[in-house]
């Protein structure tokens, strides 16, 4: 029963002590971990030190570096300033010629269209001066051929005036012949009586001398062409009333148609005839276009007369000649 009782206190024995070195291992194996944990810890530190000691190199190389570079970027963007200073002045002065070269392309511009305008003007000036000059050219044209048709009609005047002379002196009649009309003045005192429209014996004796001879030169068939008229005009002297000379001088003139038609048979052909129906006019001036003295007064005597004339038809060219001048002066003055 000792032996029992020894052995459970050997037991108990053997427990605490197991327990007993079951606790000193646990407590050596909590020095051993708090011993590792503390030289790890320790070498944690340590690398932490170290580590901070080169961040803070790294640190401090960065930041001089830093400030190296800043250093740098401030003299480069001096540089970078300057250069906009003077790229903003050369840009400045860019604009400048580029503002002269529009101010210079403006005006070149300008004076391109004054110029375009200038030379469509000077085009039209010489279309205008184109068609002037071929207006007056034409003008010109048809002047030479009035001219020269005005100058055969003057020519053939002369050539009448010359045939109807030539009529005259072959038949030895001392007939005057105004050298610039071609007419011949009857004296009235010698074909009427005072105040009378019958023609006298005397008078037709002279008609039938003088009246064959100057239609039968004017009705020829060279003449027809260039002959306007034939017109048997009587005047009167100033005494009296106008109206009562108007009557008498268109009877004396009438008188004096009568007779040349009532005989025109036996000096001119039919043809001749008709002519001188289309032609002859007789007309009554009363007392106008008196003739004059040389002393300026009225002749009365020469004044009562019957003139008998011819007018061809330069008159109406003479006429048109005066209008393609007047023409011309215009369009030269437009000009």
């Amino acid at each position: 029963m000792q032996s029992r009782r020894h052995k459970k206190t050997y037991e108990r024995h053997n427990i605490w002590r197991s327990y007993s070195d079951m606790m000193a291992g646990l407590l050596l194996l909590f020095v051993l971990v708090m011993c590792i944990s503390f030289m790890e810890a320790q070498k944690n530190y340590q690398e932490k030190l170290l580590e901070e000691q080169a961040h803070k190199k790294t640190q401090t190389q960065l930041e001089l570096e830093l400030s190296q570079r800043e250093s740098e970027i401030d003299a480069a963007q001096l540089a970078l300033d300057d250069k906009e200073a003077l790229l903003a002045q050369k840009q400045a002065e860019l604009d400048k010629q580029v503002s002269l070269v529009l101010s210079q392309q403006e005006q070149l511009d300008d004076a391109s269209a004054a110029l375009a305008a200038s030379q469509k003007e000077l085009e039209d000036q010489n279309a205008l001066m184109l068609q002037q000059q071929a207006a007056l050219e034409e003008q010109e044209s048809l002047m030479a051929a009035q001219q020269k048709k005005l100058e055969q009609i003057i020519g053939v005047k002369a050539d009448l005036i010359a045939a109807l002379k030539n009529e005259f002196d072959q038949h030895n009649l001392n007939v005057i012949i105004d050298e610039s009309t071609g007419s011949i003045a009857l004296d009235s005192n010698v074909l009427f009586g005072y105040n009378e429209s019958e023609l006298t014996e005397e008078g037709i004796a002279m008609l039938g001398e003088v009246l064959p001879i100057y239609c039968k030169v004017l009705m020829a068939n060279q003449y027809q062409d260039y002959l306007a008229e034939l017109s048997i005009d009587g005047y009167t002297d100033t005494k009296g009333e106008y109206l009562y000379n108007l009557q008498l001088s268109q009877s004396r003139a009438m008188a004096v148609a009568d007779y040349l038609f009532a005989g025109a048979e036996e000096f001119l052909s039919e043809e001749e005839l008709n002519n001188l129906k289309q032609k002859l006019t007789s007309n009554g001036h009363s007392m106008s276009n008196p003739v004059y003295k040389a002393n300026g007064e009225i002749d009365m005597d020469a004044s009562r007369r019957v003139e008998v004339r011819f007018r061809l038809k330069d008159e109406e060219m003479i006429n048109e000649m005066k209008q393609i001048l007047d023409n011309s002066a215009l369009a030269t003055s437009g000009e």
